[in-house]
């Protein structure tokens, strides 16, 4: 008899390449996805799909009848701006919808429940961000990530929920909204491709830890046997300002364009970086893909899939 997996934001970008992973490993997969920013382009044609939205009360019968082995939690608001204007409605999405998954699991006999967490977000300003660390999210959005973190420790023993959490850095590849605010790749390579000349908040200088979406989905298929009870970083360990990812998109694209430059929104953070020696020491992850390998692969592929005036295709 096959797996069964639940892929909550399965239409989305990440979640869309780890169900297209574990179709390819034979698992039944059941997406729920409410389609507010994933696409039905992205949807794999072998794993069932339902419109839903997690917070809906039906969720609790829906996964009964499925009956998943493992629950991968990707669907979220995932906009920490959005999250500083609307904190209620942050919390509404990511916590309550959270805890509305979370019941459901307490009441079926699941093998793990993989959570998708924030390393970029959870730890504030940190230079090789350790999981053991004091975290000081400065933001509702990474409020909300922190507090479902502590309820999956709650849920593992007070109802014997296994789980494994995976605090993911800044997370880049194909499938990525280039109108969204949550991928600067993304972003920056619709941009290029459109002649438009990108705009380096906090002058270049932010600090982050890029990390492949191939290499995410790799921890989450680890963490399906290992790492029960734990919290991991998943990022690439090496620091990278947003000066350096241009450069390297400037060099992949082959155009001259010069970004403009200005002050930090409210709410980022100047400089995070993530310490993935845990993962690596437990779950046996670690990146595969470099930055300079994925951002050419990402770049391709927008390439394709971008019409020459940098607008997204409906299959985008």
């Amino acid at each position: 008899m096959k797996n069964r997996a639940i892929v909550t934001g399965g239409a989305g970008f990440i979640g869309s390449h780890l169900v297209d992973r574990l179709i390819w490993m034979g698992f039944d997969v059941l997406v729920i996805d409410n389609l507010s920013t994933g696409s039905r382009d992205n949807l794999n044609s072998k794993a069932e799909f339902l419109c839903k939205d997690i917070r809906d009360s039906d969720i609790d019968s829906i996964m009964k009848d499925y009956s998943p082995d493992y629950i991968f939690h990707l669907a979220a608001q995932i906009d920490v701006r959005k999250s500083l204007k609307d904190p209620i409605w942050d919390e509404n999405i990511n916590i309550q919808g959270t805890l509305n998954l979370l019941n459901a699991a307490s009441r079926m006999r699941i093998k793990k429940f993989i959570f998708s967490s924030t390393g970029g977000a959870i730890y504030g300003e940190a230079k090789n961000a350790v999981e053991e660390q004091l975290p000081e999210p400065s933001s509702p959005y990474a409020i909300g990530k922190l507090t479902c973190e502590h309820y999956l420790r709650v849920y593992f023993r007070w109802k014997g929920v296994p789980f494994t959490a995976l605090r993911y850095g800044n997370v880049f590849g194909p499938r990525q909204d280039p109108y969204g605010e949550a991928g600067v790749v993304a972003i920056f390579c619709g941009q290029l491709l459109g002649g438009e000349r990108p705009v380096l908040y906090g002058f270049g200088k932010m600090i982050r830890d890029y990390v492949y979406v191939s290499d995410i989905v790799h921890a989450n298929i680890l963490a399906m046997e290992k790492g029960e009870g734990g919290i991991y970083n998943i990022g690439s360990g090496k620091p990278t300002s947003v000066n350096e990812l241009f450069s390297i998109l400037k060099r992949i694209s082959g155009r001259d364009i010069e970004p403009k430059y200005a002050d930090p929104r409210e709410g980022e953070i100047q400089e995070i970086y993530l310490n993935p020696e845990k993962a690596s020491r437990e779950l046996g992850w670690v990146p595969k893909i470099t930055l300079d390998d994925g951002l050419n692969k990402t770049y391709k592929w927008f390439e394709k899939n971008l019409s020459c005036k940098g607008n997204p295709c409906q299959n985008s």
